[in-house]
């Protein structure tokens, strides 16, 4: 079976944060809701200051803290190791938000579907089709765009990347697109120090 993972390029990343609208606009998340989000590092000193862009995702933890703490078995991981969220089953707890060492978990709670992207209480078509997916008071987070995967296609922030700054494919491939970049160029984990087994990996 694939292990599905991804691998962040730093240096073909330019910040563009295309991958954040698509990620919003694939997913019908409401205002405050981002599943990945591009960080930003400055460093050095002028004239020879430099900046890196750093995308941040879920890791799709191998060992998942936040599955562990789940009390109703809402979260799981699916064969491809993708990790997901059963809302149905999901309480509200927080628990898996608090355990997160990376901070990828969003509570959905009634404001953020009610006011509305612009804000104004009246939601538009597009919000209307989309936020039938979620339920208020529950978990959510990025599942790798799973009914894309499932679809045979890449995540829509993968899909949407002008640089190829994020490559996507099975781990478990050594021949694979991610598995090839993770092997020539050194790819880490994010925080291997806390045990998680993240199948994100960076590159620079």
């Amino acid at each position: 079976m694939a292990k599905m993972g991804m691998v962040f390029d730093l240096k073909a990343c330019i910040g563009c944060n295309a991958c954040v609208v698509a990620c919003k606009q694939e997913n019908s998340l409401p205002d405050g809701v981002f599943f990945t989000r591009t960080l930003s590092h400055d460093y050095g000193e002028y004239p020879n200051n430099k900046r890196v862009y750093i995308p941040t995702i879920c890791n799709q933890c191998e060992d998942a803290p936040c599955e562990t703490v789940c009390p109703s078995g809402a979260t799981y991981t699916r064969e491809d190791g993708i990790v997901m969220i059963n809302s149905q089953k999901c309480i509200g707890c927080s628990s898996c938000a608090v355990a997160c060492p990376y901070d990828m978990r969003t509570m959905l709670s009634d404001e953020m579907f009610q006011k509305g992207l612009f804000g104004t209480g009246q939601l538009t078509p597009f919000e209307e089709q989309g936020y039938d997916r979620y339920i208020a008071g529950t978990a959510a987070k990025c599942d790798f765009c799973s009914q894309r995967v499932d679809a045979g296609l890449t995540p829509a922030c993968v899909s949407t990347c002008p640089t190829n700054a994020r490559i996507f494919g099975d781990l478990d491939d050594p021949d694979s697109a991610p598995s090839q970049a993770i092997e020539k160029r050194g790819g880490r984990q994010p925080l291997p120090e806390k045990g998680t087994k993240p199948k994100v990996y960076y590159i620079d």
